[in-house]
């Protein structure tokens, strides 16, 4: 049996007066790709979010590799080997991509490894490469996104958070996005895809939740929600 990677159990989040969730449950395990739908305001990100240390919890708890994660912050999870992709790419807009790439491995030592990775990454985005010395600022939100996933993977995590890595692109590089997406998986690194695109993210997920309204709905592998009426009469226009 796989092991349990990630746990989240009767998380609850609040801010602004505001219960954004209200006791969720799901784990995801070493090898899964799982993908986390729902619709705008349902409280994906925020649980994203809160497993990664941005958002304090106020009830339930987040485990990690067998171990409660609660309190630590970001920089302390990316050691440990769990990185996010955050909604937004949250690139260093001042900084080049061979920066903003090598500050993904910053808790690293190993500068040959580095080295190695960065080239691994300018093979999945050759764009990179034709504009390594460019300023992240200056990129198109397609390439910007290119870049956040490439500096989460120059950490080397066992386990890669993607927070709506599709929001606001083009249909072509949602394409590539997704294409990205699943070489990343098939390379062995365990995937949690927070996605408002459903069809595609339950298209390349092992298993799916659906969230609405703060609550895990319904869950299942990503084929049978995919075919489930319900979902695609919510989420697909059907």
């Amino acid at each position: 049996m796989t092991a349990t990677l990630l746990k989240v159990k009767g998380l609850q989040v609040a801010y602004g007066g505001i219960q954004a969730v209200k006791g969720v449950d799901f784990e995801v395990h070493e090898g899964e790709l799982v993908s986390l739908i729902g619709s705008n305001g349902a409280g994906k990100t925020t649980t994203m979010k809160a497993i990664t240390g941005t958002l304090p919890i106020h009830g339930g708890d987040i485990e990690y590799l067998g171990k409660s994660i609660v309190g630590q912050g970001p920089w302390d999870l990316v050691k440990q080997g769990l990185a996010m992709v955050p909604e937004g790419r949250g690139v260093f807009t001042r900084m080049t991509i061979i920066e903003n790439l090598l500050m993904g491995a910053y808790i690293r030592t190993d500068t040959a490894a580095i080295q190695d990775d960065i080239e691994k990454v300018f093979h999945t985005f050759p764009r990179l490469r034709e504009r390594k010395d460019q300023l992240a600022g200056t990129m198109s939100g397609g390439e910007q996104q290119m870049l956040a996933m490439g500096r989460a993977l120059m950490s080397r995590p066992k386990v890669l958070l993607l927070d709506e890595p599709s929001m606001g692109l083009s249909p072509i590089m949602v394409d590539k996005i997704f294409e990205v997406v699943r070489d990343v998986f098939a390379q062995g690194v365990t995937v949690l895809l927070v996605e408002q695109n459903a069809s595609r993210a339950l298209a390349i997920a092992n298993r799916g939740y659906v969230m609405e309204s703060g609550l895990i709905s319904m869950t299942g592998p990503g084929q049978d929600l995919l075919n489930d009426p319900k979902v695609r009469a919510a989420y697909l226009g059907e």
